[in-house]
């Protein structure tokens, strides 16, 4: 399971580098202007991931019981939740694009391209949505293979059609960053409709059906929300966090919004290592906290802890040896180039680290059935230190680009010494299911 959940979140974040190299081959300005608007997709995608996580940890261990109704009830709060969310970003990203964007950079040409972007890539919030929250649900049941497929067939749509929108070959007109984004609605929307397919004739564990996400049980959905609610607190300010690092870096120079982005969508093709292991601890973790066997869970996260650091490793040495490679694809003037390699060796430490805390603390505590300990610690390491370090270092000490992305990334290095403690010393693993019909 953890390799096929690497595959595809490696598989799945390409598209992204796709659009990236695309675009950056293309024009700086086209690069900057989506990279702005994917901080807006990127908050949308982890609260989605948290409401899919809900699902999993609470389904997961209804699993371990072999209790399918449950899983199919909790699916279906999931889904309202992500539809209702869905409706909001829709509203507010075709009400007030422009206004919004201005958040990430000052440029008028940046704004002008990511508002392009924005016009078409909107519809493909409705997919994403449901095609998570469909694929989170048969994660709790353990079947992950189809989410793979998913990928790959989302990755060869997409680098198919932007290689004939936004450059104008075979006859097609050249339509730039709109040419990308088209790309990406025809994958999310080719995702959907085999996902959908394979749920009505292949699917037989959980044998789900559109009437199971009408009907909702108020009980499980009170479990729900107590369970989700901290994770969607710890993933949602996580991607806000996330946005307003590049807002600003995007507002110290303009050649670090491209920089970042081009260094980041390199993070973010090794960061699927560690969120492949994240989905599997957490997996496994509430499986085996809802059959009751505590002991076995001790070893399993002594286990897990060793895998962690051994991909740490894996994932950091990865990206030092692509990052030449990748950035030669990019037509980046010398001092964004410059800037963009700095970045990349600084996240080659945060690789490491990374994949040890985030798979700990989100992988088998929250697994476990402790939500909360995550939230807490996000607040007081980014909103209480690296936040308002960073602020303070680009806009009053008026530090380097560089320096700054140090500052953003520390949380990613300290975060592994409570995660050890809690793991090893504290009490994380807790029983969240209920009797049937209570």
């Amino acid at each position: 399971m953890c390799i096929v959940l690497i595959l595809q979140n490696v598989i799945t974040l390409s598209v992204n580098l796709a659009d990236n190299i695309m675009l950056g081959a293309y024009s700086e300005a086209a690069l900057s202007g989506v990279a702005a608007v994917n901080q807006i997709q990127f908050i949308y995608q982890q609260i989605l991931s948290a409401l899919g996580e809900g699902i999993v940890i609470l389904g997961g261990q209804y699993f371990g019981r072999r209790e399918i109704r449950p899983m199919k009830e909790i699916a279906s709060t999931a889904m309202h939740f992500a539809l209702a969310l869905c409706v909001i970003l829709f509203a507010a990203m075709s009400l007030f694009p422009g206004q919004i964007l201005h958040a990430f950079t000052d440029d008028a040409a940046i704004i002008e391209q990511g508002v392009r972007y924005t016009s078409v890539i909107r519809f493909t919030y409705l997919f994403f949505a449901l095609t998570q929250i469909l694929l989170a649900t048969l994660r709790s049941a353990g079947t992950v293979r189809i989410a793979l497929y998913l990928s790959l067939t989302a990755l060869a749509i997409n680098c198919c059609v932007n290689y004939t929108l936004i450059y104008g070959h075979f006859g097609a007109p050249e339509m730039g960053v709109t040419g990308a984004a088209i790309g990406t609605l025809i994958s999310r929307i080719a995702e959907l409709f085999i996902l959908v397919l394979y749920i009505r004739r292949k699917e037989t564990v959980l044998k789900l059906h559109p009437r199971d996400f009408v009907r909702e049980n108020a009980g499980l959905r009170r479990d729900y929300l107590r369970v989700t609610w901290p994770m969607t607190v710890v993933q949602g300010l996580w991607g806000f966090n996330i946005a307003l690092q590049n807002a600003i870096l995007g507002h110290m120079t303009v050649h670090a919004i491209a920089a970042n982005s081009a260094s980041a969508t390199m993070f973010s093709l090794v960061k699927a290592m560690p969120v492949g292991t994240c989905g599997t601890a957490a997996f496994f973790t509430a499986k085996a906290v809802g059959e009751g066997d505590m002991a076995y869970v001790k070893r399993l996260s002594k286990t897990l802890q060793v895998i962690f650091v051994g991909i740490g490793i894996a994932a950091a040495l990865f990206l030092f040896a692509i990052r030449l490679p990748i950035l030669s694809l990019y037509k980046l003037e010398s001092e964004t180039m410059e800037m963009a390699h700095a970045f990349t060796l600084i996240l080659c430490l945060v690789t490491l680290t990374m994949s040890y805390q985030m798979p700990t603390n989100n992988g088998i505590i929250r697994g476990g059935g402790n939500t909360s300990f995550t939230m807490k610690l996000d607040l007081i390491s980014i909103w209480g230190i690296v936040l308002p370090l960073s602020f303070v270092m680009a806009f009053v000490v008026k530090a380097s680009p560089t320096a700054v992305v140090w500052c953003l990334n520390a949380d990613q290095i300290f975060k592994c010494v409570p995660a050890f403690i809690m793991v090893n010393y504290g009490h994380w693993a807790k029983k969240l299911t209920r009797r049937q019909g209570a």
